[in-house]
């Protein structure tokens, strides 16, 4: 018997239904659906960012390092904090699914303030970059596409951060209040499990091969 066959049946009026023998094994709610669909849409322009910025850097001689301990040290407490947010951001899904919305509204605002700490840290970053003279357009020690690849890159992840956080508190808040289920919070997490991803590839490649040794 065909798969057509089997997901629908014919009703006595001829016209055919959705199979009624249990749940879809390809069932997905649209919230999720949309969200996979974006995070591979996103999945995508970040892996081009990526190509682009390794092939700039092993193709461009006076490529700078200008990241010295500090810098490593500061990129390493942010990958620590967005590793942390995704552990809270599970307890969180698991709450929700569990039928707790307050244990699991609480976990989420844990998740956003992760989000929220590794934005400071980044813009201190970022400041002292400028402090030291790097821009998007120009920098003191090498090519001026290190600085228009850096903040390109590491800006889109942090927009992206940003974009985050109020979407965890505006879920969070819902969440308390009994608005929405735990496939709204299961979504969320898939956004900020997928930020937290990025991070892993932005971290040793911009920071730990730039290191200045």
């Amino acid at each position: 018997m065909s798969s057509h066959a089997q997901d629908l049946t014919a009703t006595p009026g001829g016209r055919e239904t959705i199979w009624s023998g249990g749940g879809s094994p390809y069932a997905i709610g649209s919230n999720k659906l949309g969200m996979w669909l974006f995070i591979v849409s996103d999945a995508i322009t970040f892996s081009a960012l990526l190509v682009a910025y390794s092939y700039t850097r092993t193709s461009t001689e006076t490529w700078p390092r200008p990241f010295e301990s500090a810098s490593v040290i500061n990129a390493t407490v942010m990958t620590l904090v967005l590793l942390s947010s995704s552990v809270t951001m599970v307890l969180g899904v698991r709450a929700a699914k569990m039928g707790i919305p307050k244990r699991a509204a609480g976990w989420l605002f844990a998740t956003l303030m992760g989000g929220v700490l590794f934005d400071i840290l980044h813009l201190r970053e970022w400041f002292g970059l400028f402090h030291q003279g790097v821009t998007p357009w120009g920098n003191p020690w090498g090519t001026p596409l290190f600085g228009a690849t850096f903040f390109g890159l590491t800006g889109l992840h942090m927009t992206h951060v940003t974009i985050g956080v109020f979407y965890l508190a505006v879920v969070a808040l819902g969440t308390a209040r009994g608005k929405y289920n735990d496939e709204v919070v299961e979504v969320a997490g898939l956004y900020w499990h997928f930020v937290d991803l990025v991070w892993m590839f932005i971290f040793p490649l911009v920071y730990l091969l730039s290191a200045k040794i």
